[in-house]
């Protein structure tokens, strides 16, 4: 199934890949977020592997497979309208399975690489309570010294982040920092760095977090 949203930017009016429970049968969600070169169908094969048949699982697709064009490291502007735009799909999104019935403290937010950047980032900017954060090899976006002043509050949402400690594409330094941001904001992150791991996900990430989906989905 797919469901499509009202253009305005690069990323509006791209497929949402759905699968797992229908929204209107469950009240808890897991947005998937896609790397870069990836798709839709690829990462909702993670949603599976955390437990997805318990969650309604959406996958938004990005605009040429790629939800900004630079690495996350660039300045902000460089990425733009991208960014913007994706930023503004998840907000979408968010805000559908919220109208569907599944209140923020029951969605989790999960990606891969890109995909993770664009979680956190977004998490951050949009900072309450939500059901999970579940960040395979990614970090906040922006330069190094970029302002982290977010407002709000994550309010205990829980959060794996998992990355290696020689990543080509996601400095260690970066992955500290966004940990520590996201504990500011009230959120309990659980970090795990793996060395030498390469850039890809493994067992005991996936394990690691189990731990959030098992929860949220035996509260429900």
């Amino acid at each position: 199934m797919s469901n499509q949203t009202t253009p305005q930017g690069p990323h509006q009016g791209q497929q949402i890949l759905t699968d797992g429970k229908p929204l209107a049968e469950t009240d808890a969600a897991m947005i998937l977020i896609h790397g870069r070169g990836a798709s839709a169908y690829d990462i909702m094969e993670l949603g599976f592997l955390l437990g997805g048949d318990q969650f309604a699982l959406l996958a938004p697709q990005a605009a040429n497979n790629t939800w900004y064009p630079f690495s996350f490291l660039a300045p902000l502007a460089n990425n733009e309208p991208y960014l913007s735009s994706a930023l503004q799909a998840l907000a979408d999104l968010v805000a559908q399975v919220e109208a569907a019935g599944s209140p923020a403290s029951r969605i989790i937010l999960a990606g891969f690489s890109q995909g993770a950047c664009l979680a956190s980032e977004f998490a951050a900017r949009n900072a309450r309570r939500y059901g999970g954060l579940l960040l395979f090899s990614g970090g906040l976006i922006g330069p190094p010294g970029t302002p982290r002043d977010y407002p709000g509050t994550l309010d205990g949402t829980p959060v794996f982040i998992g990355c290696s400690d020689i990543d080509a594409h996601i400095p260690l330094s970066r992955v500290q920092e966004t940990t520590k941001i996201l504990t500011t904001l009230g959120a309990q992150v659980n970090e795990k760095i793996y060395p030498n791991m390469p850039h890809t996900i493994i067992q005991d990430e996936l394990d690691q977090a189990q731990k959030i989906t098992e929860q949220l989905a035996s509260d429900g």
